[in-house]
């Protein structure tokens, strides 16, 4: 059997697949790994680690006697850089995007390019410390200059573990395009404070994602691509018709592929920003931290009602609760203007437990209250396109509250469920279809349930 090797890398969870020619997993394996510290003793990847990993999954899968590896490609979370020598040795940690970012650097860039607002909407990034990668650079640039001379390569982490295996260095479009500082979206080239700052050289050749770096012995290899760009493949390869995929877990993600107007600063401000398609074309984003927020307020709910904390699982719409908190509240339901103050915080912090009667009447109002959020979200990237198709995915796609109040939310738009086993890989094993596939790729590749308003 022919198949396709994915390393799908979380912060947590490490991951391998094997995928048939039909797509379909015939085998995977999963580890998570320690972490180590940076030299500030900042929680941080062990890249050694994962690099030995990496190798030791490759050996084991050439070992399998029913599958015939054909092709390799990776995964990956992305703000984070590794930075290697002309020898291809690692010179720092594999820095967490998490750790705080020295304030009088930030307030130094922004005001040689031009202040936060124009640099931010240029570039689709909105000021975000570590997490806009180009900064890390730039911060090793300014604060450790000799380690910075030595740096022949800066490479994200997919393309990292794809020269793992070739040897060469290359850049990719998903990875450079999103949230890093380093692209300008108005030109659609890299921005041109690299070649001032004398970085320029240190980034490598672009690919893009369907591209193959090194056909070894008929293995074709990957370039590796960003995950959050991987996991959208399979929709925009099943579906041509303008959707916004709502992807969720601790984050909320509304993308809209369909969706090219250039980011407005407010815009920036509220959490928007673009990812880039492996095929170069941007996707406007909208993040909400609302599976966070929930795991928050269930943990609360529980407390106060002395039940199981996942009672909420066993909870399911109820159409006349949901008129009667409404009825209460006064509340008319989503206006279409922008409140960008309801994007800040979820009104159920502010909620008064004792008003209500049980925990199935205040569950029903934290839904409504997230959901109200995650409309004024969504509509960000869903305005003046002309989106026919919502698709959530994710933790809240299961949750029937959440997907009848969204229904009800957009009446015009058809709002499925979507689910699909290991979105971000299977986006990788596709992204390279034409190099190591000779049948036509299927269009049952997700699993849809329609909610009607």
């Amino acid at each position: 059997m022919n198949v396709v090797a994915i390393f799908d890398i979380g912060k947590t969870n490490k991951k391998v697949f094997l995928f048939d020619e039909n797509y379909k997993i015939v085998w995977e394996k999963s580890v998570n790994l320690e972490e180590t510290v940076d030299e500030d003793g900042f929680p941080c990847e062990d890249i050694e680690l994962l690099k030995n990993w990496i190798f030791e999954g490759l050996a084991e899968i050439k070992d399998l006697n029913n599958y015939v590896l054909k092709a390799i490609n990776f995964s990956t979370y992305g703000a984070s850089f590794v930075y290697i020598d002309e020898n291809g040795k690692i010179l720092t940690p594999l820095y967490n995007y998490l750790k705080d970012y020295p304030e009088d650097l930030i307030d130094a860039f922004y005001k040689k390019y031009k202040g936060k607002e124009k640099f931010a909407a240029k570039t689709a990034s909105p000021v975000l410390g570590n997490l806009n990668s180009g900064m890390q650079i730039y911060r090793l640039k300014e604060e450790k200059p000799e380690l910075f001379e030595k740096i022949r390569y800066c490479l994200h982490l997919p393309q990292y573990l794809s020269y793992l295996l070739t040897n060469e260095a290359y850049s990719d479009i998903t990875s450079i395009g999103c949230h890093t500082n380093l692209w300008n979206f108005k030109k659609m080239k890299y921005h041109k404070w690299l070649k001032n700052e004398d970085i320029i050289d240190k980034i490598p050749p672009l690919h893009y994602g369907k591209d193959i770096i090194k056909k070894d012995n008929e293995v074709a290899i990957g370039a590796g691509l960003h995950d959050s760009s991987s996991a959208i493949i399979p929709y925009t390869i099943n579906f041509t018709e303008p959707f916004v995929l709502l992807s969720t877990g601790t984050w909320s993600i509304s993308l809209n592929p369909f969706n090219n107007k250039q980011l407005t600063f407010e815009e920036l401000q509220n959490d928007c920003l673009c990812y880039m398609q492996y095929t170069e074309k941007p996707v406007k984003a909208a993040r909400l931290f609302s599976g966070n927020e929930h795991e928050v307020q269930t943990k609360r709910l529980a407390e106060y009602f002395k039940v199981p904390l996942d009672t909420y699982k066993d909870i399911y719409f109820d159409k006349k609760i949901v008129s009667n908190l409404r009825a209460l509240n006064f509340q008319i339901i989503y206006p279409k203007k922008y409140d960008f103050d309801i994007l800040k915080e979820c009104p159920f912090q502010k909620r008064d437990l004792s008003t209500f009667k049980n925990y199935e009447v205040a569950y029903h109002q934290l839904m409504l209250d997230l959901v109200e959020q995650q409309v004024f979200s969504t509509n960000l990237v869903v305005h003046n396109s002309p989106v026919k198709k919502i698709f959530v995915d994710g933790g809240f796609s299961k949750n029937s509250i959440f997907m009848n109040l969204l229904a009800e939310a957009y009446p015009d738009v058809e709002v499925y469920a979507a689910s699909m086993a290991q979105a971000s890989a299977l986006g990788a094993a596709l992204a390279i279809h034409q190099n190591w596939n000779p049948k036509p790729i299927q269009n049952d590749l997700i699993d849809l349930k329609f909610y009607k308003h």
